[in-house]
């Protein structure tokens, strides 16, 4: 494990030594992320300002849904780059992953080490900027429960997304190419995470609960720190499934990629 980790280090440090090269171009890339998440909130305020609210939920209410998930998304699209199944898929499809293999180096820290897009850090810090401020304008009620769950539940996103990540990658082993519907569970899943769930309608809601739990992650928690009544009467158990939903994800993701790694027979490219 030590071993893994200082390999992961030193790959990583080349990646970041690489993308400061260009210290203009990478800080340009940064702030473009970060201007996208706050004219994209920014629309969302406009909405609010005319309406009032949305389904009960009020602009800083939403800005906490939105904040959380904009920053967990971007941690793990930073840490996660090299599982992008649009990038992973060139790969396949150009024989790079043949190489990895061959290397006395386990694939799966290669490809975690492969890309660490720190140009997400605009997007990363503006979620965090509005998360904060919702944290600002409402008056939570903060208890012990509450101080230890957040970290866990910002962790468990990422770990979510992450995790569909990971399956999309691994589909690739098959199809040599990324299938667009995987961007309906992963950008789709954050954009819809975003808004609480009771604005959806029955069948896209008994997806996002059923099948791809997403709404365990963000929605159930912020019920319950911000004291919510749950339109749904589902049992009070659902506030804490954030971190199994979470975890068990990733792990389903990198156990069906170790199963697709197994039975890859190259693409002879």
């Amino acid at each position: 494990m030590l071993r893994s980790l200082s390999l992961y280090w030193r790959l990583v440090g080349v990646q970041i030594r690489a993308q400061l090269q260009y210290r203009t171009n990478f800080w340009f890339d940064v702030i473009t992320a970060g201007m996208m998440t706050i004219i994209s909130f920014g629309s969302l305020a406009l909405i609010i300002q005319r309406f009032g609210s949305i389904a009960g939920w009020s602009l800083a209410e939403l800005a906490f849904l939105y904040g959380m998930v904009e920053a967990a998304f971007g941690v793990m699209d930073m840490l996660f780059s090299g599982f992008d199944p649009g990038t992973f898929g060139r790969q396949v499809r150009l024989g790079l992953l043949d190489q990895l293999m061959l290397r006395p180096v386990d694939v799966v820290l290669q490809i975690f080490s492969s890309d660490l897009a720190l140009r997400r850090l605009g997007r990363i810090t503006q979620g965090a900027f509005v998360f904060i401020l919702a944290i600002y304008w409402l008056d939570i009620s903060w208890t012990l429960p509450k101080v230890l769950y957040l970290p866990l539940v910002f962790f468990s996103m990422v770990c979510f997304f992450g995790g569909l990540f990971v399956i999309g990658s691994a589909v690739t082993f098959w199809t040599v190419d990324s299938i667009e519907v995987m961007n309906i569970f992963t950008y789709g899943g954050a954009e819809m995470m975003s808004y609480p769930m009771n604005i959806y309608s029955n069948w896209m809601r008994r997806v996002f609960t059923y099948i791809i739990p997403a709404i365990f992650l963000n929605y159930y928690p912020a019920l319950f720190f911000l004291d919510k009544p749950d339109p749904f009467g589902m049992p009070s158990v659902v506030y804490w499934l954030s971190p199994v939903v979470g975890f068990c994800t990733l792990w389903l993701g990198l156990s069906f990629f170790s199963f697709g790694l197994r039975n890859y027979q190259s693409t002879g490219t």
